[in-house]
């Protein structure tokens, strides 16, 4: 079976010998990247960055966070 090659843009580092100017697809890439940033720095910009570290920090720690939950919801049944 013959698949079609991915047309993404080549990022390229090294000139070889040319001038070091960006092509369309580059330009065209850059400016959806930066539109994309730009719907990012909305109002609750900074929450969801609190959230994402929160679920990062949770996520890696899944069984103590567990352990630690179970210990407050016990510790709290006996003091109410």
């Amino acid at each position: 079976m013959h698949t079609p090659p991915i047309t993404m843009p080549q990022w390229s580092t090294a000139s070889f010998g040319d001038s070091a100017d960006t092509s369309p697809i580059e330009l065209s890439a850059l400016g959806a990247h930066m539109a994309a940033c730009k719907t990012l720095t909305g109002r609750m910009f900074a929450a969801r960055c609190a959230a994402e570290a929160m679920h990062g920090f949770v996520a890696s720690r899944i069984v103590t966070t567990l352990v630690v939950a179970a210990l407050l919801i016990g510790v709290s049944s006996f003091i109410f």
